[in-house]
């Protein structure tokens, strides 16, 4: 992509624009083994080789990150050693559609769930998500064998004793729970701000029902909002909202707004994701 010399400049870190403007009225920067002087100059930072002083300038490392919608049937890896279809799979077959870089998945969804899972090669952002201290919420649909009553369910809101790797028993945190679905076999939306190996499966099992399905919906700021198999690239907003997110300052700046809407004299503040949250939950 093509960009003023001294923006690529300032963005690799060498000066600030300003300056990186009077080193190329100085002839102090080469595209491509030409001086350059013009201060109009454009250039491609991928394709073109640019000099500083004789010094070739490396362009700034470029983040890629994707929401992809995962069905079932795909492990959340790389690559498996059973040779089972991955989370990789999809993207490269996806049609019309290409990932730059390799990326990786943030956290894991198991072989039988479904829904939202992010991807990137932004390692800082993903260890800062994944850590549990990140508090990150992340909202899933959970279809149940059997009605849980208040009690059990009260019980799962508290926090349980589930099993991990090992035979070492934990205790989740509080999750927010909510049904959406009355039936025999009801569907529930389940909020948890951990990341364990199989938590909602686990803890629901501790309650005495079976977890027949269960799809992310919601990752912190994130909706789902792509059909099965398929993903986007987010935004630059999205991926400032992940990292205000895993920092713990984007719910403090919600929180503010609040206060401040609900302020006298303020008007409320519109429902901004519902049309987002009906669009992930029409399949349940």
């Amino acid at each position: 992509m093509l960009e003023r010399l001294q923006k690529i400049i300032a963005a690799a870190g060498v000066a600030s624009r300003r300056k990186a403007e009077e080193l190329i009225a100085a002839g102090r920067v080469q595209v491509n083994g030409q001086v350059v002087t013009e201060l109009g100059t454009k250039a491609d930072a991928d394709q073109d080789h640019i000099r500083v002083d004789g010094k070739l300038l490396h362009s700034p490392e470029r983040y890629t990150y994707v929401v992809l919608n995962k069905p079932k049937g795909y492990v959340t890896t790389v690559s498996d050693e059973k040779h089972r279809p991955t989370v990789i799979d999809l993207l490269r077959n996806a049609k019309g559609q290409k990932v730059k870089g390799r990326v990786y998945p943030v956290g894991r969804l198991d072989w039988a769930s479904e829904g939202l899972l992010l991807m990137t090669n932004d390692g800082a952002l993903a260890n800062a998500l994944m850590k549990a201290s990140s508090n990150v919420p992340k909202t899933y649909v959970v279809k149940v064998a059997g009605q849980p009553d208040e009690a059990k369910l009260d019980k799962l809101r508290s926090g349980v004793s589930i099993a991990e790797k090992g035979g070492r028993r934990v205790r989740t945190a509080p999750a927010k729970i909510r049904l959406i679905r009355e039936g025999d076999n009801p569907w529930l939306e389940v909020t948890i701000v951990e990341g364990r190996n199989r938590q909602i499966r686990k803890m629901f099992e501790e309650v005495g029902h079976h977890v027949e399905k269960i799809r992310r919906v919601q990752y912190g700021p994130l909706t789902l909002d792509v059909p099965p198999g398929e993903f986007r690239n987010l935004t630059s907003l999205e991926v400032a909202k992940l990292k205000a997110a895993a920092s713990g300052t984007l719910e403090r700046s919600r929180q503010s707004a609040q206060e401040r809407a609900a302020a006298p004299g303020q008007a409320d503040l519109p429902p901004s994701r519902a049309r987002n949250h009906r669009q992930a939950r029409r399949a349940v």
